[in-house]
């Protein structure tokens, strides 16, 4: 059996909780052969978001350190399972969703899947601002980064456990979640990108368009300059990193859920695509 660890940063998100948790498919999961653990990543809440997670039986680890990348990096490290999932405590992200995204993942024996929500379908989910911002900065993190993520922003992957030792994700804030998807497509990790429903969003927005954007902005180029370097030192092994084997399956006597789905789309995994 594999285990499934999903972790979700949360800040004062007590009103929110009840329906993450009543979206995300334990049994479902179980069923398909998953153990399956909740991690709450709390970032300091005064509403009793820890409380309420733990009465639904998540383990809750407290990040007191403001900031969406320091409530990931705590809460990843924490996390026991083989593969990890992640998703805001907002409502906007579909865990429901999870059996297929896990099929895809060993269908395709994918190490890094990121998800689109910016397809036409899920645009009155979204500021029209907060859209073109998104496209803007997507944009330009392929152009500088050679990848074919269409959704640089988004806040809902899937990725094996032993790959985060190698990335070496330093953003504190909302940078993170650009990071973590550049970094795996650098290292050469077999990376793939799937479209989502993405869903308005409950409660407080939390977001701050422009100093986000404007710090999501310098974290790119500030990535792009170490990776410079970085290549600069190691071009031998970078080239040897860019052909990285195949991962084992994670359930090899049992078919996933979404691989029947996943037999009617022709195109196979590469180091980075999408569906």
């Amino acid at each position: 059996m594999s285990t499934l660890s999903i972790v979700i940063p949360a800040l004062n998100e007590a009103e929110n909780l009840p329906h993450v948790f009543a979206t995300i498919p334990v049994d479902e999961l179980t069923v398909l052969g998953w153990g399956v653990e909740i991690v709450i990543a709390d970032n300091g809440s005064t509403d009793g978001t820890a409380a309420i997670a733990e009465s639904y039986g998540a383990r809750v680890v407290h990040q007191p350190l403001r900031g969406y990348g320091n409530a990931y990096k705590a809460g990843i490290s924490a996390a026991r399972g083989d593969v990890i999932a992640t998703g805001d405590a907002d409502c906007t992200y579909p865990f429901d969703d999870l059996p297929r995204l896990l099929g895809i993942v060993e269908e395709h024996r994918i190490e890094f899947l990121n998800t689109n929500r910016l397809g036409r379908e899920n645009r009155t989910a979204m500021k029209p601002s907060h859209t073109v911002a998104n496209h803007a900065l997507s944009l330009l993190s392929r152009k500088l980064f050679k990848s074919e993520m269409r959704d640089s922003q988004s806040g809902m992957w899937v990725f094996r456990r032993y790959i985060w030792e190698s990335l070496k994700v330093t953003s504190d804030g909302m940078g993170f979640s650009q990071e973590i998807k550049n970094a795996a497509v650098r290292e050469g990790f077999r990376c793939l990108e799937v479209p989502i429903e993405y869903r308005p969003r409950g409660g407080e927005v939390k977001l701050n368009a422009f100093s986000d954007g404007v710090s999501n902005l310098a974290q790119l180029f500030r990535h792009r300059l170490k990776d410079n370097a970085l290549r600069t030192q190691t071009r031998a092994q970078w080239r040897e990193r860019s052909t990285r084997p195949v991962p084992p399956p994670l359930m090899p006597r049992q078919r996933t859920a979404g691989s029947q789905a996943m037999h009617e789309s022709p195109q196979p995994a590469t180091e980075t695509g999408s569906l």
